[in-house]
C-alpha cells in the first residue's frame, strides 16, 4: 500500500465526539485490522486503572496525560506518552522504547528536543475557535520540517478532504491535505495550498506522485493522527482509489 497511509491513524474512540464507553473501545480496537491504523489505543492517564482491569489490553497504548503526574505505566505496553507542555521541553524520564509528544499551539512550536521527544498539534475541537488556520497550521508544519521535528496531530480530522462544517461553521482540515501539505514542505514547497485545497482529484493525484523519499521522510515527520472512528479514514482512503479496499 501508499507508504503515506501505512500506520497514520491512532485510535482515539475514548474522546470526543465519539465518546465510546470504555469496553465498548476495547472491543472496536481488538476487531480493526486495517494496515491503516497503528493499532495504537489512546488512553487518558486517568483511565489506566480501568484498562488494567479489562480483559483484553491492547498491544499497543498511548499514554494521554490528563494528571497533574505521569502515572507509573511500567505494566503496560506504552509506547508514546503525549502531555501539555507547561514548562521548558525535557525527555522525562522514559523507559526504552518510548516517545514523549509535548502538545503545543502551532505558534508556539519549540526546536532543539531531545530525542525520542516531538511535539503535537491540535487541528480541531468542540468549538469553531479550536481550528487553526490553514496559515498557523502551514506555518507548524514548516517548523517541524525546517527543524526536523517529528510530530503528531490530534482532534477535528474526521475526512480525508477539507470540507465546511454548517454546525460549527468552520472548515475542517482534512487528514489527506495534512499528509500532502508535509510532502509538500519536505519538497520545500509552502503547505498551506494544500491545506486549504478542497481539490479531491487534485489531491489524490498528488499523494499518488509522491517520490518514495519524500513520502518516508514526511512520515518520519507525521508520526500520527488520532482519530475517534476508525472506520471513516479508511474508508474514505477506499473512496478515493488511495488504498485497496481489501487492504
Amino acid at each position: 500500500m501508499n507508504p503515506l497511509f501505512k500506520a497514520l491513524v491512532d485510535d482515539a474512540g475514548l474522546f470526543p465526539p465519539t465518546s465510546l464507553p470504555f469496553g465498548d473501545a476495547l472491543e472496536r480496537h481488538r476487531h480493526d485490522t486495517s494496515p491503516v491504523l497503528t493499532h495504537r489505543f489512546l488512553c487518558p492517564a486517568s483511565k489506566l486503572d480501568t484498562l488494567r482491569s479489562s480483559a483484553y489490553v491492547p498491544a499497543r497504548i498511548g499514554l494521554i496525560v490528563d494528571t497533574p503526574q505521569v502515572p507509573d505505566f511500567s505494566d503496560l505496553p506504552v509506547d508514546i506518552v503525549e502531555r501539555r507542555l507547561e514548562r521548558s521541553p525535557d525527555g522525562g524520564d522514559l523507559p526504552p522504547g518510548v516517545r514523549l509528544f509535548y502538545e503545543v499551539a502551532p505558534d508556539k512550536a519549540v526546536a532543539g528536543l531531545p530525542e525520542r521527544v516531538g511535539l503535537k498539534v491540535r487541528c480541531g475541537g468542540l468549538t469553531a475557535d479550536a481550528f487553526p488556520s490553514a496559515e498557523n497550521l502551514g506555518a507548524f508544519i514548516r517548523f517541524c520540517v525546517e527543524h526536523s521535528v517529528p510530530f503528531k496531530a490530534t482532534a477535528g480530522l474526521h475526512h480525508a478532504v477539507r470540507h465546511f462544517d454548517a454546525t460549527l461553521g468552520v472548515d475542517r482540515h482534512g487528514f489527506l491535505n495534512l499528509v500532502v501539505a508535509v510532502c509538500e514542505a519536505v519538497e520545500g514547497r509552502d503547505p498551506v495550498a494544500a491545506l486549504k485545497s478542497t481539490d479531491v482529484g487534485g489531491l489524490v493525484r498528488l499523494a499518488q506522485a509522491v517520490p518514495a523519499g519524500t513520502a518516508v521522510e514526511a512520515r518520519r515527520l507525521l508520526v500520527s493522527y488520532g482519530s475517534c472512528s476508525t472506520s471513516a479514514p479508511v474508508e474514505d482512503l477506499i473512496a478515493l482509489g488511495l488504498i485497496e479496499k481489501d487492504v
